[in-house]
């Protein structure tokens, strides 16, 4: 694995981190970059002074992350010019790390995670992952489609979650690294054989991640299909602008730009999230209303729910198959900022209300509220009410496409 030892210099306002590649150890885990080593003693200067200046990070490598039933398992580093860090590996198409500096360019790993891949088979909350075949839940398990019905796994309660019980998120993918220097990426394809976790039709997938030299992640999802099914994909990263170790999300300046959400129904039993079942409601005098910037603890008491807060689908403004302002995040402490866009739905705001300290990775305990994730896709439950169904229904022929952008800056 590559260790990469960073160093920082300015440039106008902006903060470029350049980035120096070794690799005879693993990289760092540790919530901030480690401290520089001592100065070696002095030399005399050699007859080319190139002869030892620091190597360019490579835009892209690919080292062993382990194995999975008995496969290999592969770990992508991606690196943008402004050195900005990005690992990623072919088990469930996670991201493992993710390397953004504060407003003084201080670098730390922004992502909820584990240190190897164990970790994630094991147990995980989806970390990092993009889920599928589809996202979030479908209520009670079951469907019908053309007049047949289906019967999932019920993996959250009575209802069907993120695909399953091993859905994309759990399953090993194939990876290819792209060519662009200023934009490194992988792009990675799964195929998910008819009747896997109960749906029908083989479905070919593809994810690219994109690590801009505009300082972006942008996700970029398609699918298509043998049999008519449903499709309805979302990435599911918990960020952490805090960086790892450093408190949690409720001082955390949020905007969504919704007028309206989807309450649900009033689930059966604690620990499961309501389910959407056609109903808007409007945000205005609810604790749901982000029109403004407002800090995620002010009004997360009157969320109600066991446990407390936010695990619910907003209707972003604007045409649903467009590119658009999604939600901004700014974390007031390190002055990052992290901006999305897609050309979805709406988008599930999750603020780690399930966390409860007993998952540990990367030396931390993950506790309630230290970290959120944005997932921007179609209707929650769309097969399960008439006015939704089609938006992800996705027959032969056809090719689902999905889009988000995450762009990160300071302030």
């Amino acid at each position: 694995m590559t260790r990469f030892g960073f160093a920082k210099y300015l440039t106008g306002s902006v903060i470029f981190l350049a980035l120096a590649c070794s690799s005879s150890q693993p990289a760092p885990t540790m919530a901030e970059a480690p401290p520089a080593a001592p100065p070696a003693a002095p030399a005399a200067p050699p007859a080319d002074a190139s002869a030892t200046a620091p190597k360019k990070a490579e835009p892209i490598t690919k080292a062993p992350f382990g194995k999975v039933d008995g496969r290999d398992v592969e770990l992508y580093t991606l690196t943008n010019k402004n050195g900005l860090v990005m690992k990623v590996t072919n088990y469930g198409v996670i991201i493992t790390e993710f390397w953004a500096p504060d407003r003084n360019g201080k670098l730390a790993d922004i992502v909820g995670g584990y240190d190897n891949v164990d970790g994630y088979v094991k147990a995980t909350p989806y970390f990092g992952t993009t889920v599928g075949r589809v996202a979030n839940r479908i209520k009670n398990a079951e469907f019908k489609l053309e007049g047949k019905a289906y019967k999932l796994a019920a993996n959250n309660g009575p209802h069907n979650l993120h695909g399953g019980t091993k859905g994309w998120d759990k399953v090993i993918w194939t990876g290819a690294p792209g060519t662009s220097a200023d934009d490194p990426s992988v792009t990675f394809t799964y195929l998910s054989k008819d009747g896997e976790e109960g749906f029908p039709g083989n479905v070919t997938a593809k994810l690219t991640y994109t690590l801009t030299s505009k300082n972006e992640l942008k996700v970029d999802i398609e699918a298509t299909t043998d049999k008519t099914t449903i499709v309805n994909p979302a990435h599911h990263t918990y960020w952490m602008l805090q960086g790892i170790g450093h408190g949690g999300i409720k001082d955390q300046i949020r905007t969504i730009h919704a007028e309206k959400y989807t309450p649900g129904s009033k689930p059966a039993k604690p620990d499961v999230a309501p389910v959407p079942d056609g109903t808007l409601k409007n945000v205005e005098g609810s604790p749901f209303d982000f029109r403004k910037p407002k800090a995620i603890g002010k009004d997360l008491e009157a969320v109600g729910g066991k446990p407390v807060g936010y695990d619910h689908f907003w209707v972003v403004d604007g045409d649903p198959k467009a590119m658009r302002a999604v939600a901004t995040v700014k974390e007031p402490k390190s002055g990052r900022v992290l901006t999305v866009e897609a050309d979805q739905v709406g988008v599930q705001f999750y603020a780690g209300i399930f966390l409860d300290g007993t998952i540990t990775g990367k030396g931390v305990k993950y506790n309630q509220y230290d970290a959120l994730c944005l997932e921007t896709h179609a209707w929650v439950n769309a097969i399960n009410v008439p006015a939704w169904k089609d938006t992800v229904i996705l027959k032969p022929g056809q090719t689902y496409k999905q889009h988000m952008v995450h762009r990160f800056t300071t302030e």
